[in-house]
C-alpha cells in the first residue's frame, strides 16, 4: 500500500499545498542588472511526494526540484532564462500561455533545436501580459513533464491588487509503485494514448502533502492554480468562504464568485482565485478537489492565532488591469474547420501520417497513432491554415470522438463565440462564466463543438495541439502561419 494517501481507483486521492507567500525563485543572475535573468538546469532529482517522508520519488526537475523554481517577472520587461540540459535526452521549454516571439516558443521542429544533452539554449523575450503561466517542455513532453518537469511563470502587474498573500498552487497526478518510485514502465502505454490519457494514481499540489497555508482572519489572499497534469481535469473550491474568479488562462476576467462545484481546471489551464479570510483563529479551512464527485481535502488555509489584520468590507473585488490582447471583430475574417477524429471505440480507418494514408492498425501498432486532425495523424509539413497578420481567425472545433480533449493554442488568446453538444443541436452563445473570457486553452466534451475567435497578430509559426499529452503524441498535433 502506498503510504501517505489513498488510491485514485478508490476514489480517493492524495493531495497537498505548499503554502509560502515568499516564492523561492530560480538562481539570480546578479550581471543582468536591467532585467529579470534566471539559470535553470533540466536534471534529475527527488522528492517526497508521499506524507511518509521515508518513501523518496526519482523525478525529473528544472534545479532538480519539482515544481521547478517559481520564475518572477514584470509586466513589459525584459525576461532571460538560459537553460542547461543535463538529461540524457533532448529537451525545451515551452512558455504556457506567453504571447512572446516565436522563435522562444520552444517547439523543436517548427520555432527551435532540441537543446541537447549537455548544452544551454538561453530565452530572451518580453511578457506583454501580466497573470499566471507555467513552463514545461515540448518535447517528449508525455515523459518529460510526467517525470515533473514544469514550473510556475508568475508576471506581475504594473498595480497589484490590493492584496495581502500571493500563493502558487501547482497541481499534478502520478503514477507511483507500491513503494513510491515512479512507474516508468507505464510511460508510452498505447491503451492510455488511444483512452483518456495517462492518469496518475496520486495527486500532489506543490509535490507535497498535507501542508497548510497560514493566513490570518481578515485577509484577502491569492490562489494562483495551475494544472500541470498529463492529463486529469480537476476541480477546486474553498466550502466555506468566497472565492472570486479574477483571471483565467493569465488573462483578467470581471470578478465573480466561484459556485459550489468548484473551479475546473483542464490540463495546461489557470485560474486565479481571490479569497477572503472569514472565521476564529486557529480555525483550517479545506481546499477540496471535486472531480472524482467527492469532496476531498486537499489542504488548509490555517487561521493563525496572531492579531486579526482590521475587518475588511469584503467587497467585490476590483477588476484586474484590462489586457493588452486584441480582440476579435466582424470583418476581414477567415474561417478554418478543425475536426478531431480516432481513439478508443471509434479508432480511425485511415489517416495521413507524414505524408502517406495508413490504414488504423498501421498507424496504431508501427507508429503509435491513435487520433487525427482534419484526417492527419501528427504533425504536418504544411499548415493546417496561414493568415495574413491581423486577420480574426474563426476555429470550428468538432469533437467526434468519445473522448474529452482540451485545445491549446500556441502564441495567441480566443475568446468562445458559441458551442452545441452535437452535430444535431444548433448552434447557441456561450453562457457560462468564462463567455467572452480570453483563453489559451479550451476543453471540449466528447461530440461537442465549439467556435473560438481570435486575432492572428503575432508572426511565425505556432502550434494547436490537445493538451492532454498522450492525445498530443499519438496524433492530435498541427501548426499555422502568421505571414
Amino acid at each position: 500500500m502506498v503510504t501517505g494517501g489513498l488510491i485514485l481507483n478508490r476514489r480517493s486521492f492524495v493531495l497537498g499545498a505548499a503554502a509560502s507567500a515568499v516564492m523561492v525563485g530560480a538562481r539570480w543572475d546578479a550581471a543582468a542588472s536591467a532585467e529579470h535573468a534566471y539559470a535553470l538546469e533540466i536534471r534529475p532529482g527527488t522528492a517526497r511526494l508521499l506524507e511518509d517522508d521515508s518513501l523518496q520519488t526519482g523525478i525529473w526537475g528544472f534545479d532538480g526540484q519539482v515544481p521547478g523554481p517559481v520564475l518572477r517577472a514584470r509586466q513589459g520587461q525584459p525576461l532571460t532564462v538560459a537553460v542547461t540540459n543535463a538529461l540524457e535526452q533532448p529537451s525545451s521549454v515551452h512558455w504556457h500561455g506567453l504571447r512572446i516571439e516565436n522563435s522562444m516558443d520552444g517547439v523543436p521542429g517548427l520555432t527551435q533545436d532540441p537543446i541537447a544533452p549537455g548544452e544551454t539554449f538561453t530565452y530572451r523575450f518580453t511578457p506583454p501580459d501580466a497573470g499566471t503561466f507555467w513552463y514545461h517542455p515540448h518535447i517528449r513532453s508525455w515523459e518529460q513533464v510526467a517525470r515533473g518537469l514544469y514550473g510556475a511563470l508568475v508576471v506581475e502587474e504594473d498595480s497589484a491588487p490590493d492584496i495581502d498573500r500571493d500563493f502558487v498552487l501547482v497541481a499534478d497526478d502520478w503514477r507511483l509503485g507500491e513503494d513510491g518510485a515512479f512507474d516508468a514502465e507505464s510511460l508510452g502505454n498505447l491503451h492510455d494514448w488511444a483512452h483518456a490519457g495517462r492518469l496518475g494514481n496520486i495527486l500532489t499540489v506543490n509535490a507535497k502533502a498535507y501542508e497548510r497555508f497560514e493566513v490570518t482572519p481578515g485577509e484577502r489572499v491569492r490562489l494562483r492554480l495551475i494544472n500541470t497534469a498529463n492529463a486529469r481535469v480537476m476541480q477546486f473550491a474553498v466550502p466555506g468562504l468566497r472565492p472570486w474568479v479574477v483571471s483565467h488562462d493569465g488573462q483578467p476576467v470581471a470578478p465573480y464568485l466561484v459556485g459550489s462545484s468548484g473551479v475546473e481546471l483542464s490540463p495546461g489551464q489557470r485560474t486565479d482565485l481571490l479569497v477572503d479570510v472569514a472565521g476564529t483563529s486557529g480555525d483550517e479551512i479545506p481546499i477540496v478537489e471535486l472531480s472524482t464527485g467527492d469532496r476531498l481535502v486537499a489542504g488548509y488555509l490555517v487561521l493563525s492565532r496572531k492579531t486579526p489584520r482590521p475587518p475588511r468590507a469584503f467587497a467585490t473585488p476590483a477588476a484586474l488591469p484590462a489586457s493588452t490582447v486584441e480582440l476579435p471583430v466582424a470583418g476581414n475574417t477567415q474561417d478554418v474547420n478543425l475536426t478531431m477524429t480516432g481513439g478508443a471505440m471509434r479508432f480511425l480507418q485511415s489517416a495521413v501520417y507524414k505524408g502517406e494514408t495508413l490504414d488504423g492498425r498501421t498507424l496504431a501498432l508501427e507508429h503509435s497513432q491513435a487520433w487525427a486532425f482534419n484526417g492527419i495523424a501528427g504533425m504536418s509539413a504544411k499548415p493546417l491554415f496561414t493568415a495574413a497578420r491581423g486577420t480574426t481567425v474563426r476555429l470550428k472545433l468538432r469533437n467526434d470522438t468519445g473522448w474529452r480533449h482540451n485545445i491549446h493554442l500556441h502564441g495567441h488568446h480566443f475568446v468562445e463565440l458559441s458551442r452545441r453538444a452535437s452535430a444535431d443541436a444548433g448552434a447557441r452563445p456561450v453562457t457560462t462564466d468564462r463567455a467572452d473570457a480570453l483563453q489559451d486553452t479550451i476543453l471540449l466534451q466528447a461530440d461537442e463543438l465549439s467556435e473560438v475567435a481570435f486575432v492572428a497578430d503575432n508572426p511565425g509559426k505556432w502550434m494547436i495541439h490537445c493538451h492532454m499529452l498522450e492525445h498530443q503524441a499519438s496524433g492530435m498535433a498541427t501548426w499555422f502561419e502568421v505571414a
